[in-house]
């Protein structure tokens, strides 16, 4: 069962984020939110709410209309140099897995470093200490004796853990997965989105994840987030996305919900008719 405990330390934020893409597309409406230390969080809504873009968004991979994304600690990632330094404590595991299938299973982990090296990294090996890095990460996802395995030998599950360790071999502060089950199946699902919450917890790390699934959106996250055409429509905590929310989050439209603080950082929402 996922924490309800929140640690109010804010490790990231957006002031009024928008994203419109080059024509005309509103991919994102003005969006205010503030993520917590340890938190995990789930982006929750259809294909084209918006999640990706938002979840992109928080690693500088889509760039701004408008409004600000700000690291703490770091500052504005409009700012290249903030940007790199974000991303060096960023992990981002992706839905296709972005593994190079002739390598190794820890040629692929250790891709991950490369944020922590100058552009001829590449040509000089791996030190001692980033192999047995990259071996202890794999270890964690379970694919310590697939190390010397090429990747594309591996499962779609088994390639996704791989992507979690490249991930944790930067030794991230953040940790963003876009559609990390996507073209999993239900079992290989629910086992990936127990280990990344095991994470979570034992590392506290706040993890953002997208899906689509309400049912792992309540098994797992302390917060989930629902978007829909763009727009952040629900944010609170599984207990409080009733089945009516959660349909109207798929189902409705964002000018037919009505908006009602919660708190500080917490916005539901309501048919309208219904009343506050």
């Amino acid at each position: 069962m996922a924490s309800t405990k929140r640690d109010t330390r804010v490790v990231l934020s957006t002031d009024c984020l928008e994203v419109v893409y080059g024509n005309g597309t509103r991919a994102l409406s003005p969006t205010s939110l503030k993520f917590f230390q340890g938190e995990f969080v789930v982006l929750l809504g259809a294909s084209g709410a918006g999640k990706s873009t938002l979840l992109r968004s928080l690693n500088g991979l889509v760039s701004p209309s408008g409004g600000e994304v700000v690291a703490t600690g770091i500052g504005n990632l409009s700012d290249p140099v903030h940007l790199r330094l974000h991303r060096r404590h960023t992990g981002m595991v992706f839905q296709q897995h972005h593994l190079i299938g002739r390598l190794s299973v820890l040629a692929n982990v250790l891709i991950g470093r490369l944020g922590y090296h100058g552009a001829f990294a590449t040509l000089f090996p791996w030190s001692r200490v980033e192999k047995e890095g990259a071996l202890a990460a794999l270890d964690r996802v379970g694919l310590l004796d697939r190390a010397l395995d090429r990747a594309d030998q591996l499962s779609g599950g088994q390639q996704q853990r791989v992507g979690i360790a490249r991930a944790l071999v930067q030794r991230p502060q953040l940790l963003l997965a876009d559609e990390p089950i996507a073209s999993l199946d239900p079992a290989t699902a629910e086992d990936l989105l127990t280990l990344l919450q095991g994470i979570c917890r034992s590392d506290g790390l706040t993890l953002v994840v997208s899906l689509h699934q309400v049912e792992f959106a309540r098994q797992f996250a302390d917060r989930i987030v629902g978007l829909q055409g763009g727009a952040v429509v629900f944010d609170g905590t599984p207990a409080e996305l009733t089945f009516d929310l959660a349909e109207n989050i798929y189902r409705g439209s964002p000018t037919s919900v009505r908006h009602k603080p919660l708190g500080t950082n917490t916005i539901s929402f309501q048919p309208q008719g219904v009343p506050s």
